[in-house]
């Protein structure tokens, strides 16, 4: 987001759509486990939003639009997908587009990941770090955040420079940060106060 715009809130809009996701993700996963292709499926929908939508801007925005029929849309997905994905993946497109919510795609994919892992005893972890981390650094954080956390730890690592030397870690809404440049921060705002403080004393000081 451009830091003139103003901060973007959630709206009605938003929690409307995590909830038909979380819906649509609860049916996608007791469908795939019952199939026995859980994993396989997973794969495929993350890959469709991923790989698939980045490499073809289009056809996102093509499944997405409310201006193409349902029928122009089926007729898509199946040239784009059978015999490439299951005929359980193909149904589960079908369906959402039957019910116009494949605009939903990405905020779905989103909740089937995040229920599959809270199913499988995992935990999405967002690390930043200033570099790259090591194999050893990264066995490490996953011991350490496996012990804390009580779940298995999936690591999605960025390397961020403005950090200037530690790292963050976010676990859902969650942040830890030992990052350097937060630490400056910190260091400088305890100056400013002091010096604030300081400035003051001395005012009062000579105050009549």
């Amino acid at each position: 987001m451009n830091a003139d715009e103003p901060p973007r809130h959630p709206t009605v809009f938003d929690d409307a759509t995590q909830h038909v996701a979380r819906v649509y993700a609860g049916a996608f996963l007791n469908a795939a486990q019952k199939s026995g292709q859980t994993a396989e499926m997973v794969q495929d929908l993350d890959s469709l939003v991923n790989q698939v939508f980045a490499a073809d801007r289009y056809l996102e925005l093509f499944l997405s639009s409310r201006a193409v029929s349902r029928e122009r849309k089926a007729h898509a997905l199946r040239a784009a997908f059978q015999g490439r994905a299951s005929d359980l993946f193909v149904n589960f497109l079908l369906v959402l587009d039957d019910h116009d919510r494949l605009d939903a795609l990405r905020s779905i994919a989103a909740a089937v990941r995040d229920l599959y892992e809270e199913r499988t005893g995992k935990v999405r972890v967002e690390v930043r770090s200033a570099l790259p981390l090591a194999e050893d650094q990264r066995e490490k954080l996953r011991q350490e955040l496996r012990a804390s956390l009580g779940r298995e730890p999936v690591l999605d690592t960025r390397v961020d420079p403005e950090l200037l030397g530690g790292l963050t870690v976010q676990v859902g809404d969650t942040l830890y940060d030992a990052s350097i440049r937060t630490r400056l921060e910190q260091i400088r705002n305890q100056l400013i106060e002091r010096s604030s403080y300081a400035i003051q004393s001395q005012r009062d000081r000579f105050s009549p």
